[in-house]
């Protein structure tokens, strides 16, 4: 066998695979990273643009394109090409008690679907991880014999993926994103959908317009179907009665009763679009037989993860706000329209996705702009277009110098009852390590912003 990549998950594979008695060879571009997995049984061999003679699967790292020389040199050979997620699927089923999945995917919330999800299911007292694209690898996941996994799915992930069979799934919401990587928004939606080819329990957002066609082109004959919308939900869905969290789908009588969760007031993050992932998490939940209760209480005791809509801090009436994980313009909109008034911290990496329909949508809530980034001018251009009247500061490459300029500017901009927004809509990768150095970045300014404002008594 053939492991295309030495990062995390490529480790993972091949740990899996050679303490399983397979014969691995590991190749990649990086001879230092390949290094790394010195001592743990495979051949490495870096830089391979063709399988090696007698290779009969190709395992690859999400990250890998299908256009990579050695994955089309694969298929055209007629090796089978697949990633990690779809080899701990098959693996797992060898397994005696294998676990079940409950599955996410989707352009934004995957994280605090899923985090939200496993905390339910403890609640309920399920044996339970949340693992995949987030914390521990799937593949690590299967063979430490839990009763069930809340897997966040990429759609790099899902593009390797064929035979994957969750008990239920969703697929959160679709907008732009990865077009770089996918070529097109069919073939980024088509990888998403696949999530649903083989699975019991098809959850979709009935509020967003792919996510319902994913689940009507891609549900299996059979599949009980359920959906979630942030209004009154009809029979069949959960969704808002005023400010509760409400199941028409999974009570004794769906067409008629319905099921209080718990009241939107006790959801954290804030925003619709967290009570949306709330409402798709404890969809997932009630497929998997948990109980109103341990959906509240799960819901209640959720930790919300580090960048994910934190506030740092309220300085001078201002509340700072680091949304440094808004990694698309999909995020950043559900991030700005959880407030009214924003001065908002943008830019990074676009990867091809568009700005002026989020522009758009939140010009008036805008009080003003600080950009940075490699596409910085692309949001310029859109708020010059959308929002002519709104103060657009550009500040210059770098990292924390250039985050700090950007915080004092903002602090200039806002007004007592502002917030000042870090909601990039782009990846971090042109200025900062990941998005979390971003978001420390973020938060380590504002906090020296407000310590220097109370020594010099402004």
């Amino acid at each position: 066998m053939l492991v295309a990549g030495a990062g995390v998950t490529g480790r993972s594979a091949v740990r899996a695979l050679t303490e399983r008695g397979a014969r691995v060879t590991v190749t990649d571009g990086n001879a230092e990273r390949l290094a790394e997995l010195d001592g743990l049984g495979a051949e490495l061999v870096p830089g391979l643009t063709e399988p090696p003679a007698g290779t009969d699967l190709v395992v690859t790292s999400p990250g890998w394109r299908p256009t990579a020389p050695l994955l089309v040199a694969s298929a055209a050979a007629g090796v089978e090409v697949i990633g990690d997620v779809e080899l701990a699927w098959r693996a797992s089923r060898d397994l005696p008690n294998p676990a079940t999945w409950l599955a996410v995917t989707g352009t934004n919330g995957k994280t605090t679907t899923v985090g939200m999800l496993e905390s339910m299911l403890r609640a309920g007292g399920a044996h339970a991880l949340a693992c995949g694209n987030i914390g521990l690898p799937v593949l690590d996941a299967v063979f430490e014999g839990y009763e069930v996994l809340a897997v966040e799915l990429s759609s790099f992930q899902l593009h390797w993926s064929s035979t994957l069979a969750p008990h239920a799934s969703v697929v959160l919401n679709l907008a732009e994103d990865h077009l770089d990587w996918h070529g097109s928004m069919e073939s980024y939606a088509a990888a998403k959908g696949t999530i649903h080819a083989h699975s019991n329990v098809v959850v979709h957002n009935a509020d967003d317009p792919w996510s319902v066609r994913l689940a009507g082109e891609y549900a299996p004959a059979g599949a009980k179907r359920v959906g979630f919308r942030l209004d009154t939900p009809r029979p069949g869905e959960l969704g808002l009665v005023e400010d509760l969290l409400i199941d028409r789908a999974y009570g004794p009588d769906p067409q008629h009763s319905a099921e209080e969760l718990i009241s939107a007031t006790e959801v954290r993050p804030t925003g619709p679009h967290n009570l949306a992932n709330a409402l798709a998490a404890a969809a997932l939940a009630r497929a998997y037989g948990i109980d109103p209760g341990g959906v509240a209480k799960g819901l209640r005791e959720f930790q919300p993860g580090a960048h994910r809509a934190v506030e740092v801090g309220e300085f001078g009436g201002v509340r700072y706000v680091n949304d440094s994980k808004a990694t698309n313009p999909h995020a950043a909109a559900g991030s700005l329209l959880a407030h009214s008034s924003v001065v908002w911290i943008a830019g990074g990496q676009l990867k091809g996705a568009a700005v002026d329909e989020l522009v758009e949508a939140v010009a008036g809530r805008l009080r003003g702009a600080v950009l940075m980034g490699a596409d910085a001018p692309v949001i310029a251009a859109a708020l010059a277009r959308h929002a002519p009247d709104v103060p657009v500061h550009r500040v210059a490459s770098g990292d924390d110098e250039a985050m700090n300029e950007a915080v004092s500017v903002a602090s200039d901009l806002a007004q007592p009852g502002d917030v000042v927004l870090l909601a990039p809509a782009g990846a971090s990768l042109d200025m900062f390590r990941n998005y979390a150095h971003r978001g420390d970045a973020f938060a380590d300014a504002v906090l020296a912003r407000a310590t220097g404002s109370a020594d010099d008594g402004r």
